[in-house]
């Protein structure tokens, strides 16, 4: 189940012709009431898309009907015509439901630079609102039509045992560094639950799972997390109820986009713990998790601790190197100033591989995930625009 999993959710996914090869590439979804609180957060790359730019400008009213994406085009570094294709995407939108352009969320995902082909997206609005449904294949539909480079659709559902639910889906699969900040997802629920609350339910959740998840050092330029929220199920649940829901499905869609990385053969969890801040353990693991000399040992499966300290050494963090220990996958090879066991003891031979860099400083930890550098990360990368 995916965001039409939560009552009060209609969605659609259809091919408008925007993929040169015919798949889908608009999706619709739809929040039918009886309320449309909303959030959103959104990249920091100072170079924003203008669906960016719109939804950024539309969610101050905390309050959304329905938000369209598409895929095959990231209408970025499109200058103010762009902005003009996503606000005539909103005002469509807008028609064929009856409602404000200022209630319609715009999301965009493809090739930077190019326009969109605004006949083929227009009519494509048309043919999602004709096919708008509340199935479980609707969601599905809504999932696949946003994909670029990933090979599936990723879905995610919970539901509270008072009643209520979120689920929401997601597409990602490089330039993967969202520091909420090419990721897009949606996110619904029909719990009761007001605009600023679901702001800073959205906020604190993105924080430790869309924002620690680092495949290649690349924020995009149109990296959008919203939340819509129904109403329909009549439960208003607590603040910490509804973020520890939100936090499980935010999870599960992070480590769908993490398996199914570009060119990914590891999923690798960095876990810093043992830092005098939050912030130095989140720095030490993004720093591991984009060090290319990391990616690539780990790609064949070796175990060079001396990498993973070369990276670590390198960050603006508070480090002791006697009190300093690293292990992969359960085993130390680095604890006191030097080796601790041979490198030949630690297996990275399976696809999940876990570092541990255990500071011994203080109380506080954080995990990036991340994957391996691959052949086939740089095959398709290097031919994406082509």
């Amino acid at each position: 189940m995916s965001v039409t999993g939560p009552a009060g959710f209609r969605a659609a996914g259809i091919a408008a012709g925007i993929k040169a090869a015919g798949a889908r590439d608009v999706a619709l979804v739809v929040n039918d009431g009886p309320r449309q609180a909303a959030a959103g957060v959104f990249t920091t790359n100072k170079v924003k898309a203008a669906p960016v730019l719109w939804s950024q400008q539309v969610l101050t009213e905390r309050k959304l009907r329905a938000v369209v994406l598409n895929s095959g085009c990231a209408n970025a570094c499109t200058g103010p015509e762009g902005f003009q294709d996503t606000h005539a995407t909103a005002e469509k939108v807008a028609d064929v439901l009856g409602v404000g352009a200022i209630e319609i969320a715009v999301c965009s995902t493809g090739l930077i630079g190019e326009r969109l082909p605004m006949d083929a997206l227009l009519s494509g609005v048309d043919t999602a609102a004709k096919a708008l449904d509340a199935t479980d294949q609707a969601g599905l539909d809504a999932a696949t039509a946003v994909l670029t480079t990933d090979s599936k659709a990723k879905q995610a559902f919970g539901k509270h045992d008072a009643g209520w639910s979120v689920g929401g889906f997601a597409k990602g699969a490089g330039m993967l560094a969202p520091n909420l900040a090419t990721m897009l997802s949606v996110i619904t629920t029909d719990a009761m639950i007001g605009g600023d609350d679901l702001d800073e339910a959205l906020r604190a959740a993105t924080r430790v799972t869309f924002d620690r998840l680092d495949v290649d050092g690349g924020t995009s330029t149109n990296d959008t997390v919203l939340v819509l929220a129904s109403g329909a199920s009549g439960v208003e649940p607590s603040k910490e109820d509804f973020t520890g829901l939100l936090t499980a499905v935010c999870t599960d869609l992070v480590r769908q986009l993490q398996d199914d990385a570009e060119g990914a053969t590891k999923t690798i969890d960095i876990t810093v713990r043992g830092a005098v801040s939050e912030a130095d353990a989140v720095a030490i693991g993004r720093t591991i998790a984009e060090d290319n000399l990391v990616k690539t040992a780990m790609f064949g499966s070796d175990p060079n601790w001396g990498r993973i300290a070369m990276a670590l050494g390198r960050v603006d963090a508070e480090i002791d190197v006697a009190k300093l220990e690293i292990a992969t996958n359960g085993v130390t090879l680095y604890a006191n100033g030097t080796k601790a066991r041979d490198r030949s003891e630690a297996d990275l031979s399976g696809r999940a591989i876990e570092i541990v860099v255990d500071l011994h400083l203080g109380e506080h930890a954080a995990t990036i995930l991340t994957t391996d550098l691959s052949h086939g990360y740089v095959e398709e990368n290097s031919a994406y625009s082509s």
